[in-house]
């Protein structure tokens, strides 16, 4: 069954990169700079586009496998057709930058590479500034706390697939509570994930539940691809969406 979906996956990307000269449906190259350092990125643009259309932006931050620096692994082999896949109908514009190989989404220049990413496309496809998201998977879930806990009230929902905290100093999931605040968030991990202990998502979500607006599934006898289950909850991608700053 997971061998079929890799391959059902696999072929909708191949299709999306090769369509037509429009932007619909398709996942361009695209570059940023940080100082003097050039990074390659990947953007998605969704299959329907209206004109003057203020889309909303999806960041996805990947896990520690994709990591390098041409820009595409992301968008690669099994994790690449899962992400075409689960974007494919979504009516908004996806990010996928890549951390360099020997980094984390938590150093400084990738925080500030992520960041200037965002900013190019706000300014060059006018995006919805209230309606920025946060996805990360494994190292990715890791990241979206780092850069929830860093931009406060910037994004109005945050995903964390077997993530963790990054903070290493005090209560580190207090930490996490006091700056994400009421930013709603669904979080995800596999009850038998032996590369990042469940109790991580379990002390970030205890923590977040104070604030009153946390979602956490956690699934028995699953390890650390529990993505592949994220794939099946219907309702995540409609909850994501549905979420605005400021209401």
């Amino acid at each position: 069954m997971q061998k079929e979906l890799v391959s059902v996956l696999g072929n909708l990307l191949t299709t999306a990169v090769s369509a037509g000269g429009n932007r619909q449906g398709r996942i361009e190259s695209q570059i940023v700079q940080v100082d003097s350092e050039k990074f390659n990125y990947q953007i998605y643009f969704p299959q329907q586009i209206q004109s003057e259309q203020n889309l909303p932006v999806i960041i996805f931050l990947h896990g520690i496998g994709q990591r390098g620096s041409g820009g595409i692994v992301p968008t690669e082999g099994t994790s690449g057709a899962v992400v075409h896949h689960y974007f494919a109908q979504v009516p908004a514009i996806v990010l996928l930058p890549q951390c360099r190989q020997g980094s984390y989404w938590s150093d400084p220049v990738m925080d500030e590479m992520v960041m200037n990413t965002l900013t190019k496309t706000i300014e060059e496809f006018g995006a919805d500034t209230k309606r920025i998201y946060l996805i990360g998977v494994s190292m990715g879930g890791y990241g979206v706390w780092h850069f929830a806990s860093h931009y406060s009230g910037k994004f109005a929902a945050l995903v964390s697939i077997c993530g963790g905290s990054s903070i290493r100093e005090g209560n580190r999931f207090d930490s996490i509570a006091r700056k994400v605040g009421v930013t709603p968030a669904w979080l995800f991990h596999g009850a038998d994930d032996r590369v990042v202990p469940v109790n991580e998502s379990r002390q970030i979500v205890k923590a977040l539940e104070a604030n009153g607006n946390v979602k956490y599934n956690e699934y028995p006898g699953v390890g650390h691809n529990v993505w592949l289950n994220v794939l099946g909850e219907k309702d995540l991608l409609p909850w994501l969406l549905a979420q605005r700053q400021g209401v």
